[in-house]
């Protein structure tokens, strides 16, 4: 036979009361000793009867549980306030803050019209004036960065020089060439002569 649900209502029979409280506490306490040890959790239980008398029990010590319990509580509520009273906006306040963010877009935007030469007929002198400083601070910058990068590239070409003339110097000495050797076959090649003979006539009788 398929044993019936339990009603969940107070049981009336005091004596059976007792009874059901009895073998329910015993698997309580039982599944929280499993919990503490099967999962490595800090498990505290607290009962008290009908009668007022207490059952407890806990993986470690009731107080320390109990303690820990209360300062958790406490962290949670203050993240809690903290959260609401960050995203606490009401919705003019967002309203206006779009507003702000619309304006400033549009006034970068006309700004940097100016800049490029756009627009300029609404201006004043102290305005074209700035922008002019602005645009000649800008140029300053520039130029002063081309200058480090020519810098950069020139340091960079003497430092290939260098390797160059490293590596020709190995080469000489691999080879038993010295810088001696070199000059004087540079000089006879500066000063060697070619014989040449001017000669009129037909080919044949020039080979015979």
């Amino acid at each position: 036979m398929v044993r019936g649900k339990t009603q969940l209502k107070l049981i009336e029979n005091e004596s059976y009361r007792q009874v059901t409280f009895s073998k329910r506490r015993n698997g309580l306490l039982k599944k929280a000793f499993e919990l503490s040890v099967l999962c490595d959790a800090e498990v505290a239980l607290i009962v008290f009867s009908s009668t007022g008398k207490l059952h407890e029990f806990s993986s470690s010590s009731i107080n320390k549980t109990v303690e820990r319990y209360q300062r958790k509580v406490k962290d949670l509520a203050l993240s809690t306030k903290e959260i609401q009273e960050n995203t606490q906006v009401t919705p003019s306040s967002n309203l206006q803050c779009d507003i702000n963010t619309t304006k400033k877009l549009e006034q970068l935007e006309l700004y940097k019209r100016k800049l490029v030469g756009d627009e300029l007929d609404t201006c004043g002198i102290e305005e074209l004036q700035k922008i002019e400083n602005q645009l000649e601070c800008s140029l300053s910058k520039i130029r002063a960065r081309k200058n480090q990068l020519f810098r950069e590239q020139i340091e960079k070409l003497k430092k290939q020089e260098w390797c160059l003339l490293d590596e020709n110097r190995r080469l000489r000495e691999q080879c038993g060439i010295g810088q001696q050797d070199i000059e004087l076959l540079t000089e006879s090649e500066l000063g060697e002569e070619v014989e040449t003979e001017l000669f009129i006539g037909r080919p044949e009788k020039r080979m015979n």
